[in-house]
This record gives structure tokens, sequence and C-alpha cells, in this order.
């Protein structure tokens, strides 16, 4: 099982708010899978500009 890397009581008030869903234990792992490849993807370009710190131009505009 992968490391949650997201607050799990927001998302889950967040979509419940916005959308008058509930979120399974499923989503939740997914939407932490994704957090995890764009900080990796981030951090990588932060090193290609040869920067020590993950700024937030590192992330696209748009998902």
């Amino acid at each position: 099982m992968p490391e949650t890397l997201v607050v799990v009581s927001k998302i889950k008030k967040f979509i419940k708010e916005k959308a008058e869903l509930s979120t399974s234990a499923g989503a939740i792992d997914k939407i932490s899978e994704i957090v995890e490849k764009e900080c990796l993807k981030a951090a990588q370009k932060a090193k290609e500009s040869n920067r020590k710190t993950v700024l937030d131009r590192d992330f696209p505009e748009e998902m």
C-alpha cells in the first residue's frame, strides 16, 4: 500500500462540499499516487535547473 501524501479528511470534505459525493479509500490512494508523481517530476525539473528548491513553477499549469 502506498504512503498517503494527502490529508484524507480534507480531500473527503472538499469533494463532499464541491460535488456532494463520497470518496473511497481507492480514490485517496490514487490521489496520493498523482501527488507523488507530480512532486517527483517537479523535483527533477528543479534539479535540471540547478536548484535545490522546488518552486511553484516546477509544477504544470494545468493537469
